[in-house]
């Protein structure tokens, strides 16, 4: 997603396939990169506080990066689109995958 130029085209195609490939509500797994410095994983993590989420961090092996896997029961693919810019909106330096 971040290489691409324009965000709501991919969050248009994002929306067609969730659409086509999963009845909703469905579990969905986000996964997010973020500098392991600050405090940018529990930003992450706060957004999904309370969703019944199971989230996962790994250290990449330098400890630079953080790679966050959230698995979560969502709503539909305009909840999912909604998360991924809540996302992208507060947390700093983040890189969704």
């Amino acid at each position: 997603m971040s290489a691409n130029k324009n965000p709501e085209e991919f969050y248009a195609k994002l929306k067609k396939q969730l659409q086509d490939t999963a009845m909703w509500p469905s579990e969905y797994l986000y996964k997010f990169i973020v500098p392991t410095k600050g405090d940018k994983t529990d930003e992450v993590e706060s957004i999904f506080n309370d969703m019944g989420a199971v989230i996962e961090t790994k250290q990449s092996k330098k400890g630079t990066y953080t790679s966050v896997s959230i698995n979560v029961r969502m709503k539909n693919p305009d909840a999912v689109i909604e998360k991924y810019k809540e996302v992208a909106e507060k947390v700093e330096g983040v890189i969704s995958l």
